[in-house]
């Protein structure tokens, strides 16, 4: 069975993670732009970063037999910073337009701050204007509920977004309904302590279904494990799903997602309305 790992920062990992990731049959993987392990001092340190993730990242997966894709963006957690934000965006288009880019991601809120929505709003601006998939970061722990809300509502004000093409992470129990109510996907992220467990990921397929839901493990700065995302899989077969939706969730589902960009290389084994039409 195939693995497609939707959200993944492997400047944070060692090659040895993406030996493991091979070995556990992980043929793709997406990197979206987000925090160094500490604020960047400059623009001219994220055009460095996405120069890394867009062209040399894909090599060191390669060796490995992984596809590696990236987004770019300013990332919410230095999205205060109007200026700053402004000579990042200024240079997005140069690497959107690279061959291994997906989109604009992970933008979104970290504090739910004015200015982080002002940031949020000019990048959803860049990705309508070129038509390109867009990755939503939500807020962590206590304020995930408020930005997220805060985030639909800014998307719902705008009437040019196709929610088929929008992607919110790092979601939970209490904004899963929201966000496919209103028609976006939804991916949920593994941590060891911050966020989802298996067993909570698993519990919310039981109780959403499949349809726009995805699974990630991150592997950020903060402590986190690629092999996360093969512990949800092991927890959905012990509790007796099938192979085909399994493979929906961890294998098809990004494809059906990520491939609305025709960069993305990976193609389902069943097309949507079949795999969706599986029962959980």
């Amino acid at each position: 069975m195939k693995i497609i790992e939707p959200h993944i920062h492997m400047i944070a990992r060692t090659t040895q993670d993406y030996e493991r990731m091979a070995r556990m049959h992980c043929v793709a993987c997406c990197e979206p732009a987000f925090w160094a392990g500490y604020d960047r001092q400059s623009a001219e340190a994220f055009y460095d970063y996405f120069y890394h993730i867009s062209e040399y990242e894909p090599t060191r997966a390669a060796q490995y037999l992984i596809q590696h894709y990236c987004w770019v963006c300013i990332n919410p957690k230095e999205a205060d910073d109007l200026k700053l934000s402004e000579e990042v965006v200024s240079f997005l288009p140069e690497f959107l337009d690279k061959k291994t880019c997906l989109g604009v991601g992970e933008i979104g809120l970290n504090k739910n701050t004015k200015n982080e929505l002002k940031t949020f709003e000019m990048q959803v601006d860049l990705a309508v204007q070129r038509d390109e998939l867009i990755w939503i970061h939500t807020p962590h722990l206590a304020d995930k509920r408020k930005g997220t809300t805060m985030l639909l509502d800014c998307l719902k004000g705008r009437g040019d977004v196709n929610p088929e093409r929008v992607c919110f992470d790092h979601t939970e129990e209490h904004t899963i309904r929201d966000i496919l109510d209103a028609g976006y996907w939804a991916s949920m992220t593994i941590y060891p302590m911050t966020k989802n467990s298996p067993p909570r990921v698993v519990d919310n397929i039981e109780r959403y279904g499949v349809e726009r839901l995805m699974v990630d493990a991150s592997g950020d700065w903060g402590p986190s494990d690629p092999g996360t995302l093969h512990d949800a899989v092991f927890e959905m077969r012990r509790r007796g799903h099938s192979d085909d939706v399994v493979e929906t969730v961890f294998y098809n589902n990004p494809c059906y997602f990520l491939g609305q960009n025709k960069k993305f290389k990976p193609e389902p084994t069943k097309a949507k309305d079949e795999a969706w039409g599986v029962c959980v």
